[in-house]
């Protein structure tokens, strides 16, 4: 089990990275001048990269059979092309370049999780042991990138991002990769999958709440800022909530198959639901930090149920191209619209509106996954009961 220790650091290190990026960039971007809309804008750019990239790394893997070397790829790109973005100040050259790089960058968590979803089903590990190590790496980072970043200034985001993204090239180089499916990989069938109601209704759901959690990664740390908090609050309210979050994947090997997955979908929109809602109400950036737990919980149920249910709606031979869909969704297309949406309410009104909105939109998106759950249960049982006769 040596080779799987070497897959949670490489998740470990990645997520840490990334916890640097998602915290402090909009800190970053407001430090350069930019405005909200404009920031918006930015935080916009890397999840409509990853619209396009993500199923495209992700039907790359399946195609040549290898999500490690792809993997590989996407990291030390985006390694490079990261410290181009940081020598850059000017609104307009930033767009292009920072496309470049979620290019590169965003697959990489999706191809990392699909490794460790298919190495935990050869090994027979838990896929929730490993991808903790994911969250317990965006907790440490949150913690100490706070810290460290309150010292030596925002200015240096680069090289505290860059020395996580080196250790984590070096994990994956050490890492398994996973045994390829025997089946033949042709584009016509992975086209087909766009063509595919039932999973296409799936991901719109996957859409309506997973939305209202990009909008809160965007824009968080713009939020404690107005309620009076710094760098090192920002990081202390993203190591609660991912540490957390890292307990619920931990445990999932206990609670997984206790309901259905999309029982527990209906249990994580119900949660996010209350969490916008008491957010939009914190008097001060204190009263914030107590309901990040609230964060590990709902992301921790509804993304691991999320992305094991979408694996069965997938061939066996387009694994990898059906978890980077789901992930271009998730993380994608609702932070393009997320981030832009976002950024126009906090220009025309303030962030503690945005968390408003964001509670109506997450109710919507509560009671669109009771429905969906009903005519797919429906359906299960008419199909078992037509195959049983």
């Amino acid at each position: 089990m040596k080779s799987v220790w070497k897959l949670k650091g490489m998740l470990f290190f990645f997520h840490s990275s990334m916890t640097i990026l998602i915290s402090y960039l909009p800190v970053y971007f407001q430090y350069l001048g930019l405005t909200g809309n404009e920031i918006g804008i930015l935080l916009a750019v890397g999840p409509a990269a990853a619209i396009i990239a993500q199923p495209f790394w992700g039907f790359m893997s399946d195609r040549w059979k290898t999500v490690k070397r792809v993997l590989l790829l996407c990291l030390s790109s985006a390694l490079a092309i990261g410290f181009i973005v940081f020598q850059i100040a000017e609104f307009i050259l930033l767009i292009p370049i920072v496309y470049i790089f979620f290019s590169f960058m965003s697959p990489a968590g999706g191809l990392g999780d699909s490794l460790a979803q298919k190495v935990s089903i050869q090994r027979g590990v838990s896929f929730g042991s490993i991808r903790m190590w994911g969250s317990l790496g965006f907790a440490s980072a949150s913690l100490t990138g706070g810290y460290i970043l309150s010292s030596i200034g925002i200015a240096n985001i680069y090289y505290v991002f860059a020395s996580f993204l080196l250790i984590a090239l070096v994990f994956t180089y050490m890492a398994p990769d996973s045994e390829p499916s025997k089946k033949p990989v042709q584009l016509r069938k992975a086209v087909k999958l766009l063509k595919d109601r039932q999973l296409l209704i799936f991901l719109l759901l996957i859409l309506s709440i997973s939305l209202t959690h990009r909008m809160n990664d965007s824009f968080i740390g713009l939020y404690i800022i107005e309620l009076g908090g710094n760098e090192s609050v920002i990081g202390l309210a993203w190591f609660i909530g991912v540490a957390t979050e890292a307990l619920v994947f931990a445990l999932s090997v206990y609670w997984l198959r206790g309901y259905h997955p999309l029982t527990y979908i209906i249990i994580a929109a119900s949660i996010y639901t209350a969490r916008w809602l008491l957010m939009s109400l914190v008097p001060d950036a204190t009263y914030l930090l107590f309901l990040q737990v609230m964060h590990g919980l709902a992301f921790g149920i509804f993304y691991l149920t999320g992305f094991q249910f979408a694996s069965k709606l997938v061939p066996e031979e387009l694994q990898s191209t059906g978890h980077l869909l789901f992930i271009s969704v998730f993380f994608g297309i609702s932070g393009v619209i997320g981030s832009v949406l976002g950024g126009a309410v906090i220009d025309q009104f303030d962030v503690r509106s945005l968390y408003t909105l964001m509670f109506g939109m997450a109710l919507i998106g509560l009671v669109s996954s009771f429905v969906y759950r009903h005519f797919y249960l429906k359906r299960e049982r008419e199909e078992q009961a037509t195959s049983g006769s």
